[in-house]
């Protein structure tokens, strides 16, 4: 059975990223989810002067060791003033002090959402530019907008953005299941 990793860029309890990216996995068949609670990976703020005397947090080594122990990767990232939120982009410094290619090339729907109507544009769009130098293999890509107007309780409640999901979460499965490791340009 497959292991997709699920990751909402959040360190929010309530985190709208956190519920997107889990209902984008919920809609795989015969796979094993490890949703990742960010919470879970709290760690110093990197800094080489804190490496150098203290090595690299167990966390950070524990977060490695998933990632190199999954299939492929549903990350749905939090725009925190035109950027990661300082959670995820923490751990992610942690991270590529272990390995540069944090994301080791394994398939990944990379999404974003946000209350706003660019629904996360600038943090997808910069992590679009930046994974692939940390060895991510991104085959499909899903943005939100306007998250409390389309999505509820059950979901994505806008049959136009539901239909670009299950188009992107098709893409993923078919690139893990293949093999292939890049899909889209």
């Amino acid at each position: 059975m497959k292991k997709i990793l699920v990751i909402g860029g959040s360190n929010s309890i309530k985190s709208i990223n956190k519920k997107l990216a889990i209902y984008a996995a919920k809609k795989l068949e015969n796979v094993q989810l490890n949703i990742i609670d960010l919470n879970d990976f709290v760690m110093p703020i990197y800094g080489i002067d804190y490496e150098l005397e203290y090595g690299i947090p167990e966390k950070a080594l524990e977060f490695d060791h998933i990632i190199s122990e999954t299939d492929a990767l549903i990350i749905s990232l939090a725009e925190h003033n035109g950027s990661y939120s300082v959670a995820f982009k923490n751990i992610l410094d942690w991270l590529s002090r272990i390995d540069q290619k944090v994301w080791k090339n394994k398939p990944m729907l990379l999404m974003a959402t946000s209350p706003g109507k660019r629904g996360g544009a600038n943090v997808l769009e910069a992590a679009k530019k930046f994974f692939p130098h940390l060895g991510g293999n991104i085959v499909a890509d899903f943005i939100l907008p306007s998250y409390n107007a389309n999505f509820n309780e059950k979901g994505i409640n806008n049959d136009e953005y539901e239909k670009l999901l299950v188009e992107a979460v098709a893409v993923l499965n078919k690139a893990f299941n293949s093999g292939i490791h890049s899909i889209k340009s």
